[in-house]
């Protein structure tokens, strides 16, 4: 792993290898309940807020469990939050946290274990649950297209190879944003463009996967992503503006023609994600 010989680091030194930004906006309900999620990991690492909204509920919870709250004065609206959230962050890897779900106690651990595997990562992302009214959900239709999709990365012979990754974000966005570690430090001049809503962050892998370096993936959970009537993808997908962002994506692999048919089976997978 370029630069930080992380095997050679024991569980006291992990600090100085991980952070959680946790990207936090207006006063969630749910917040409080994602930052002690990070504070319960087996392998604590450090843990920032970033917000372009700050008022006295998010610094309440910054105080209540010692975390800093860092303010965005720059560039607004989900791309412009999440790179000032990464730039906060000092360590080498970096989870962009949403503030409405949860980690399990197994994420980081399971995150640098994958990192050990590596030569040169560039993302490390583990899979992940739903949670839909309150509750766990550990399968559905989605859920199950995306794990059939990542089923090549479950070999690490696999991780750097490009054409298999560019063939499993060719049919969908199957990596799920909170539950990805970028690896800071081997991402040169990377950031999240700012020109679509929904589909940021598979503009974001598609980007990364033409790098050389691997794509560790884990098949275990590390963490919950809430589906609920407030967020943006649910508000996208009941709006019907997300197809148009789909199908500029599809166009990044395939030829028109072939994207539209890909984007109208595709479709279908999102009502899934309707609450």
């Amino acid at each position: 792993m370029k630069n930080m010989g992380l095997k050679n680091f024991d569980n006291s030194n992990k600090i100085n290898l991980h952070t959680f930004a946790v990207c936090a906006y207006g006063e969630s309900p749910y917040l409080e309940e994602c930052v002690q999620s990070l504070l319960a990991q087996k392998v604590r690492t450090r843990i920032l807020i970033a917000t372009s909204t700050p008022n006295s509920y998010i610094y309440g919870i910054g105080e209540k469990y010692g975390i800093p709250v860092h303010i965005n004065h720059g560039e607004k609206g989900l791309a412009g939050d999440w790179n000032f959230a990464y730039s906060c962050a000092t360590t080498p890897l970096v989870t962009l946290a949403h503030q409405d779900d949860r980690y399990y106690v197994n994420y980081t651990e399971d995150v640098l274990a994958a990192a050990k595997k590596c030569r040169h990562p560039l993302i490390i992302f583990t899979d992940y649950n739903e949670l839909r009214n309150g509750k766990t959900v550990t399968t559905n239709r989605l859920l199950k297209v995306k794990r059939l999709l990542l089923t090549p990365l479950k070999l690490t012979c696999f991780w750097k190879n490009r054409f298999v990754r560019r063939r499993i974000l060719s049919i969908g966005s199957a990596i799920c944003c909170p539950a990805v570690t970028l690896v800071k430090e081997n991402l040169d001049s990377f950031s999240f463009k700012n020109n679509m809503k929904s589909n940021i962050d598979w503009q974001a892998w598609e980007e990364i996967s033409r790098r050389k370096g691997e794509f560790a993936y884990t098949a275990r959970a590390g963490m919950e992503h809430r589906i609920h009537q407030e967020s943006t993808t649910s508000e996208l997908i009941e709006e019907n503006g997300r197809r148009a962002e789909d199908l500029y994506m599809f166009r990044k692999f395939w030829p028109g023609w072939v994207a539209k048919m890909i984007e109208k089976v595709y479709q279908k997978s999102e009502e899934s994600n309707e609450v």
